[in-house]
């Protein structure tokens, strides 16, 4: 629970650091080289030795996972650039469902009494940021196809989490952070070449926001890879303490963009809170 709580905490100051990255490059230029500083950030971790002891048959799937990710990310960069980050990280929560359902149907994981009440208040908490409108909400226009970027990625972010739970059954978190990394770096590399993006490496040279964001990164997905390791921890409880990310960025928004509508986001952001919190009674 602890590490995965890091993870949140972590995941919601980068949505921040993102938007900051998206100020001075691209997001294909951001996600390449963002990807490439976290893969040698994670060469430079202990237990790299382990890596190539890996068996043939599990890099397929490792792939996938990379494959899934690399989706998530083009769609998860595009929308946080264009709408407020508080937004984007209530929005965010919506993956509890998808997390839910795969941890339900697909790994067979039994709902506790505190799972069966809290997830319903996860929901509300998503369902009153639609209904509670203020004239504020005029200043904060957001196009549908933003949202539809911000809710495809969530659902492929669980997609993700549960590969993850699977893939940490036969492999240690160091083999898993490195491949997919690496796979995650051809495959930008591809996307920027394929685009023709011209890089601006004069702006990419100043931007400190992306080893920064890369380091966040390698350190969040760590914690969470460890906690994917144990036998009995579960997507649908791990999904949910996941959520604090949330308040992260509800309150860096406020802080670093001054971001309207913080009030209505909190009330929001505090029913899920305590929907996560009876859920993990």
């Amino acid at each position: 629970m602890l590490l995965t709580l890091v993870y949140g905490l972590l995941k919601g100051a980068r949505e921040i650091v993102k938007k900051k990255c998206l100020e001075r490059n691209s997001v294909v230029e951001v996600l390449f080289f963002y990807t490439l500083v976290g893969l040698i950030l994670c060469l430079l971790m202990p237990g790299t030795e382990e890596v190539f002891q890996i068996e043939a048959s599990v890099l397929p799937f490792i792939l996938i996972k990379s494959f899934v990710i690399f989706l998530a990310w083009i769609l998860s960069f595009k929308a946080i650039k264009s709408m407020p980050v508080s937004m984007y990280g209530v929005l965010d929560m919506s993956r509890v469902i998808f997390a839910t359902l795969l941890g339900t149907f697909v790994l067979h994981e039994v709902w506790s009494v505190g799972q069966m009440i809290g997830l319903p208040l996860v929901l509300l908490g998503l369902f009153l940021l639609r209904i509670l409108k203020s004239k504020k909400d005029q200043e904060e226009k957001i196009e549908p196809k933003t949202v539809v970027f911000a809710f495809l990625s969530c659902a492929l972010n669980a997609v993700s989490g549960f590969l993850d739970k699977v893939l940490m059954r036969g492999i240690t978190s160091a083999q898993l952070q490195i491949w997919y990394m690496f796979f995650m770096v051809i495959m930008y590399g591809l996307y920027l070449l394929c685009s023709r993006t011209k890089i601006n490496w004069k702006a990419l040279l100043r931007n400190y926001w992306i080893p920064l964001l890369a380091l966040m990164f390698v350190i969040a997905d760590k914690c969470l890879f460890i906690a994917n390791g144990y036998p009995d921890s579960k997507i649908t409880i791990m999904t949910l303490i996941k959520q604090s990310s949330c308040f992260v960025t509800i309150i860096l928004g406020r802080l670093v963009y001054h971001e309207k509508n913080i009030l209505k986001k909190s009330i929001c952001a505090a029913v899920v809170l305590a929907g996560i919190l009876i859920a993990l009674i």
